[in-house]
């Protein structure tokens, strides 16, 4: 579980070549909450944001817990499978849900959000693909060296409204009901995760974040900071550290987390 800033690099050994994939990541309380809700994975093969909801400190449990179930669940430095990530994200969501049993403060704990990617095998026709998954509002991006582009759909009540033609997505962006999620790990006996598959071959860029980071800055703003931050003897930072020091600057309202992958499949 990432506590301080975290770069790294690992290399995945695969059937025909390697997975070399640099990362970093960081959360931070922010300037205004007391405690900081969000937890962030980044243990080759899985890299993920989960920001827990609820009161009296309940959030962080949480989404710790869903941290820990992961950790339980992946074997480091070698490629999972989809069938072990979702086995993963339902073991979460009861160990979430179970939490309540042994609250201390007689409330149930509401749940938390969870995004992230994984390099799976998904099976001898398929081959090596990165899964992208996601229950809530934390987000999954890829950047391509020019463009951001949002991969997840947010599990919100403004989105679906959105998606109706209700609002637009500047009076999503203030209206009442925008820190309202439909989906949450905890939330239901059965959740109900988003998943993709992407080719594993080439090069790939993910950023995993929660609603920290975009609640501050644009995609744009975004997209300009991994188009032109290259870690130096000035400035060594990995790209999380440095998404999460600009949503600082701009306020930080919210918890932020950050997770940047950056994976090329060599052969």
């Amino acid at each position: 579980m990432v506590h301080v800033p975290v770069t790294g690099v690992s290399e995945i050994t695969l059937l025909g070549g390697t997975a070399v994939c640099r990362y970093s990541a960081r959360t931070d309380v922010g300037r205004v909450r007391k405690i900081n809700e969000d937890s962030v994975m980044a243990q080759s093969p899985v890299f993920l944001v989960a920001d827990g909801m609820g009161g009296h400190a309940q959030g962080d449990v949480a989404s710790q817990t869903v941290v820990r179930v992961f950790d339980e669940h992946i074997e480091r430095d070698v490629p999972s499978t989809p069938e072990r990530i979702l086995d993963a994200i339902h073991s979460s969501n009861d160990a979430v849900r179970d939490l309540s049993a042994v609250d201390d403060y007689g409330a149930s704990v509401s749940g938390t959000t969870l995004a992230g990617v994984a390099l799976v095998d998904a099976g001898d026709d398929v081959g090596y693909h990165w899964m992208a998954f996601n229950v809530g509002d934390s987000r999954i991006y890829t950047w391509d060296g020019e463009e951001l582009l949002q991969l997840s759909v947010d599990h919100s009540a403004v989105q679906e409204m959105f998606d109706a033609g209700l609002i637009t997505w500047e009076e999503a962006e203030k209206h009442p009901e925008r820190n309202v999620i439909t989906r949450a790990i905890g939330a239901d006996e059965f959740v109900d995760a988003d998943v993709w598959l992407q080719p594993a071959s080439g090069y790939h860029t993910f950023l995993v974040c929660s609603d920290g980071l975009t609640k501050e800055l644009e995609p744009s703003d975004i997209a300009q900071i991994l188009k032109t931050h290259h870690p130096s003897e000035e400035d060594a930072r990995g790209l999380a550290d440095v998404l999460v020091d600009e949503a600082l600057e701009r306020g930080g309202r919210d918890n932020v987390s950050v997770v940047v992958i950056e994976a090329t499949y060599v052969v």
